[in-house]
């Protein structure tokens, strides 16, 4: 699972972009890592933006699973 840099210490399962330290700079291996990293990590902090955009969600009194159906169907139209 990919994670961004607030979860450094959150183990083994989620993958953080390589963290600069104090007094030493990223090597050219490193930034291409946080570089691949973020490409990976954007279209889905772009989808989760859009979701929060939509005003539907904001007052949802609905289970999970009624609202998947409210989403593929608003995707059809």
């Amino acid at each position: 699972m990919l994670a961004d840099k607030a979860c450094q210490d959150a183990g083994g399962t989620f993958a953080t972009p390589i963290k600069r330290h104090r007094g030493r700079e990223l090597t050219a291996k490193e930034k291409s890592a946080n570089r691949a990293h973020t490409r990976l990590r954007s279209p889905v902090e772009r989808a989760f933006a859009r979701l929060k955009a939509w005003r539907i969600f904001r007052k949802a009194r609905v289970s999970p699973n009624k609202l998947t159906s409210i989403v593929t169907l608003e995707k059809q139209r």
